[in-house]
């Protein structure tokens, strides 16, 4: 590596460092439902659309673990429910996966496509025969 006058790229390295953890706070913040913490730091300007490696969105790990008030607060801030991780799940399918109700129920408010993805919600509700979530589609 290149060490540019002054520091620059240790700077910069330091920098690119923080960010990438503060990433992972916000990803493990969305996993644990830590509601208020991603409100703060999306408030602040991190975008909602923030993504990890897998393509899996601030709501889609909200969603799949099973937050609903993290999920709405998500919604609220502009979160598109219709977006599809890397592997073409939606948020939706996931939390219909997992069986979590009230978060299929904010997502169904919000406009998720029941058809989205691949699996989508429908289907896995259908192969997991979750006909009370089925309901939700209507």
């Amino acid at each position: 590596m290149t060490e540019l006058p002054g520091g620059t790229q240790d700077a910069q390295s330091a920098a690119d460092q923080e960010t990438l953890e503060l990433a992972e706070r916000l990803f493990d913040a969305a996993r644990a439902g830590d509601t208020e913490l991603l409100r703060t730091y999306v408030s602040a300007g991190v975008p909602v659309t923030l993504t990890n490696g897998a393509g899996d969105s601030l709501l889609m790990l909200a969603a799949y673990h099973g937050h609903a008030g993290t999920t709405a607060l998500l919604v609220e801030l502009g979160a598109d429910v219709n977006t599809l991780n890397d592997r073409g799940q939606s948020p939706l399918a996931g939390a219909v996966f997992k069986g979590y109700a009230d978060v299929v129920r904010v997502l169904a408010a919000a406009g998720a496509d029941p058809d989205a993805g691949n699996p989508s919600a429908r289907a896995a509700a259908a192969y997991f025969q979750r006909t009370e979530l089925l309901d939700l589609f209507a």
